[in-house]
């Protein structure tokens, strides 16, 4: 009789069931758990390229964003050129009417200056035309008055226009 070791035929039956477990798992486990494992592996490389989409997109949508910033920008600083360009037209333009204005009022008050001038000159010459002939009224008539200083006020007429 062989002599069997004790622990000889625990080796064959748990070699035995060990190849019987790999043939069930390989039948059985290994197909669904290679099969969750490959469709988890497409699930994260399709979640990945999502997110390469998204941060392409995202990175897309960031340079319209400045670009339109650019443009509001360059639109925003055209306005105020114009506005500053307009109120510097307004100021100019109401700048030159008011001297405009000014010079047409010194004008019209020299102008009024100068005809109360001469209106002043035309009445104080009446007013000395006046009092000249008043005066010489009231000289001649105390002249007049003796027959002597008459007959010698005509003979110093007469002299004064032979002398002329």
């Amino acid at each position: 009789m062989d002599l069997v070791l004790p622990g000889e035929g625990l080796l064959f039956w748990t070699t035995f069931v060990f190849i019987i477990l790999l043939v069930l798992l390989k039948k059985f486990a290994w197909k669904p758990i290679l099969g969750a494992v490959e469709e988890r592996e497409n699930n994260i490389q399709e979640a990945l390229d999502s997110a390469k989409k998204a941060t392409e997109k995202m990175s897309e949508l960031t340079s319209q964003n400045e670009n339109l910033l650019k443009e509001a920008r360059i639109e925003r600083d055209s306005i105020l050129k114009e506005a500053k360009d307009a109120k510097n037209s307004i100021v100019a333009e109401a700048k030159s009417q008011a001297t405009y204005v000014a010079a047409k009022v010194m004008e019209d008050a020299k102008s009024q200056i100068e005809m109360e001038k001469s209106k002043a000159v035309a009445e104080l010459k009446s007013q000395v035309a006046t009092l000249s002939i008043e005066i010489a009224e009231k000289i001649i008539k105390g002249e007049l008055s003796d027959k002597a200083k008459q007959e010698s006020l005509v003979n110093n007429l007469i002299e004064d226009v032979n002398l002329n």
